[in-house]
């Protein structure tokens, strides 16, 4: 272990630590621009410079191993005038644009300018000229900002896996962009904007919109994929204006996906501001009580089976806890929160959860990727996988195998088979594969929603359990069978039962009874991704359909009563995302206009019907949560989940898997309504959002 001297402090530090780094484990602050803590060390911007005893000259700490012996000065006059000398060279270039750049009072250039720079300059000649590059619609350009830090390449070839970004030229005639002009293809291009320490990267959709000194900030969580990610939302007034990443090394480290980046102006549009009850065929503005009195009118006549509930998958916990008391008071069996279908939960926990843990993937040695594409159903868990396959010179290599379409997924894969016979033959332990998961230490099954969503989705689980047994991904201290979800709301919909009850329906038993009578009314909670010409023409003789939810989607269209709810900006609500991780969204603003709350609107709509559901404040349902289910007592962490039997034996169709997820940039009701992701489709993508959906 070698132990040096920092300003005249003894440290200790494991073999292979910078210098920088040993610096700022006692806490002293080292200025760079190059270095990033998960990129590769460059030492090209040389602002990090240090005085080293015995060195002629002062050493690049980012770069510099500590070695036994090392004195190192951090505020000699030596290193106070490196660090002026090289702030002088990098503002030879740098246009005067604080007053008008995006970055203002966010930038490191501008930080570390007043900290360690010096107030005038010595030169004289006239500031170079760069021309803007086109990445997208994502990321405005201002190149002339750029101090060539490389930031922006390096993450772009090592985190995203997308080898776009490159330098061409030397010296001052040096130029960052794509060579050919095109857009950024990553899902994840959006961390550009954060890793650029200047404003030469900034966001195309925030561009001159606020500055940060305006913002209100609220820590809360991501909804757009079922991660999880931890996200701060940047708002102004009533506003959501950006939405940033936080730091969680355990679920999204420091990144966000594009989508949830920049989906958030679909907040502000096609919102459902007020309740609405249809008349004659027509949808027209209600007041609560109408549309409340509506409602019980059509219950009143009602039996229990002829009543259900169909959650969607940005449902949050407490609505759906709600809701299901409110079915229960009805007499009803019918709920689901399956939009898609997919053949899973009522056993054991942990036959639906990503049971190895996000941060888990590091520690793989092999994976099998069954009818997934992660890369768009879940880009931060994809970009752990391309971690561990880029680790592999250090810890052992990493074998991906993947049974389904044949897709670039930025890392080396090897394509097994199309389709449930590739699984089941590795579940009876043949094939090259098979061999390969049985010998690793540490192996890994990804069941994704495209091999779970199908008729057979129950018996291709069932093999599912198989290979994990057969080829010993269970083991004391590992657990490698993952499910990985598409939907935010799933798991906690799952964990505290919104599926059908004893002799209740499912989803495609509810449209069925909708369509020949058996079912009268339909409670849409934010469901927007089912048929909705099977409950029949709105008005005419299909089912009743009340439709709660914060967007005029699919399912406000067939609505016969609308109910304005609150989006994940909206509300304090818990949500748990595919790992079992019991997360809290708290409130940037408040509902537009007459929307209120979902568990509000249940309890509210309970007492109107005289069937009050027993809670009056938000402690008290998620009280309620934990006698349901106790892991809701257990905030941001990962509980453990028994091994069992799930799955149920049978045959399996022919048909290949295929992604559920056709186009990665509108997926719900907030992206959908997104100007953003319209023109991400359109100039990514190469499609008409129409013809993408």
């Amino acid at each position: 272990m070698p132990k040096l001297t920092i300003d005249g402090i003894e440290i200790e530090v494991e073999p292979g630590t910078s210098v920088l780094q040993a610096c700022e484990r006692l806490g002293i602050e080292i200025p760079r621009f190059c270095f990033h803590d998960r990129l590769s060390v460059p030492a090209n911007c040389r602002m990090c410079l240090v005085e080293m005893e015995r060195s002629p000259k002062p050493i690049a700490s980012c770069a510099m191993p500590a070695a036994d012996g090392m004195v190192i000065h951090t505020d000699s006059e030596i290193t106070r005038k490196a660090r002026r000398g090289v702030m002088e060279l990098l503002l030879i270039n740098h246009p005067l644009d604080c007053p008008i750049c995006d970055q203002g009072g966010e930038c490191d250039l501008q930080d570390q300018a007043v900290a360690y720079g010096l107030d005038h300059s010595r030169f004289q000649e006239n500031k170079r000229a760069v021309k803007e590059k086109y990445l997208g619609p994502l990321i405005k350009t201002f190149m002339t900002r750029c101090i060539h830090c490389t930031r922006c390449i390096r993450f772009s070839d090592e985190i995203a896996g997308v080898e776009e970004l490159g330098a061409t030229g030397r010296g001052e005639h040096m130029e960052i962009g794509t060579y050919i002009e095109r857009a950024i293809t990553s899902e994840l291009s959006g961390n550009l904007i954060d890793v650029c320490p200047v404003g030469a990267l900034t966001s195309k959709p925030y561009a001159f919109a606020a500055r940060p000194w305006e913002l209100k900030k609220t820590d809360t969580i991501d909804v757009m994929d079922a991660v999880g990610s931890n996200i701060r939302v940047d708002s102004r007034g009533g506003e959501v204006m950006r939405v940033l990443p936080r730091l969680h090394e355990d679920v999204n480290e420091e990144w966000i996906s594009d989508k949830t980046r920049f989906a958030c102006d679909g907040l502000r549009r096609q919102r459902l501001d007020r309740p609405y009850v249809r008349e004659n065929g027509k949808l027209r503005p209600a007041t609560w009580d109408e549309a409340f009195a509506t409602i019980a009118e059509r219950l009143g006549a009602l039996k229990g089976d002829q009543i259900a509930a169909i959650a969607g998958d940005l449902a949050d916990v407490e609505g759906l806890m709600a809701l299901k008391d409110l079915m229960g008071q009805l007499g009803s069996p019918n709920l689901d929160c399956r939009q898609d279908g997919a053949q899973i939960g009522g056993g054991p926990r942990a036959g639906y959860l990503f049971n190895t843990g996000i941060a888990g993937i590091e520690s793989a040695d092999a994976i099998l990727l069954v009818g997934t594409n992660p890369r768009w159903e879940a880009p931060i868990i994809n970009a752990r996988i391309r971690k561990r396959w880029l680790l592999g010179g250090q810890i052992g290599a990493l074998k991906v195998g993947v049974i389904g379409p044949d897709i670039d997924l930025t890392y080396r894969t090897q394509h097994l088979g199309a389709g449930p016979r590739t699984l089941q033959s590795i579940a009876t332990g043949k094939g090259d594969f098979a061999d390969i998961l049985g010998a690793a230490d540490r192996p890994m099954l990804i069941l994704g929603m495209g091999a779970l969503a199908r008729p057979d989705g129950a018996a291709v689980l069932d093999m599912a359990r198989q290979v994990a047994d057969s080829c010993g991904l269970v083991k004391e201290g590992w657990n490698g069978f993952n499910v990985l979800h598409t939907a935010a709301g799933r798991v906690g919909a799952l964990d505290i039962g919104f599926l059908p009850g004893d002799g209740g329906r499912d989803v495609a038993g509810i449209l069925e009874g909708a369509g020949s009578g058996a079912v009268k009314l339909v409670w849409l909670y934010g469901a927007d991704e089912i048929d909705m010409t099977a409950l029949g023409a709105p008005g005419g003789d299909g089912a009743f359909v009340v439709y709660q939810g914060h967007h005029g989607d699919r399912g406000a269209h067939r609505a016969d009563v609308i109910l304005p709810g609150a989006a994940y900006t909206e509300k304090n609500a818990t949500y748990v995302n595919t790992e079992g991780r019991v997360q809290r969204a708290r409130m940037a603003v408040f509902p537009p206009g007459e929307a209120r709350e979902d568990w509000r609107i249940l309890r509210a709509f309970s007492d109107r019907i005289g069937r009050r559901l027993p809670y009056d404040s938000l402690t008290q349902l998620r009280g309620r949560l934990v006698e349901a289910n106790p892991v809701f007592a257990e905030i941001d962490r990962l509980s453990p989940a028994a091994w069992g039997t799930f799955g149920t034996e049978g045959k399996v169709a022919n048909p290949g898997f295929a992604s559920p997820v056709a186009n990665f940039y509108m997926t719900d009701p907030i992206s959908r309504a997104s100007v953003t992701m319209a023109k991400c489709v359109q100039e990514i993508m190469g499609q008409t959002p129409a013809a993408a959906e």
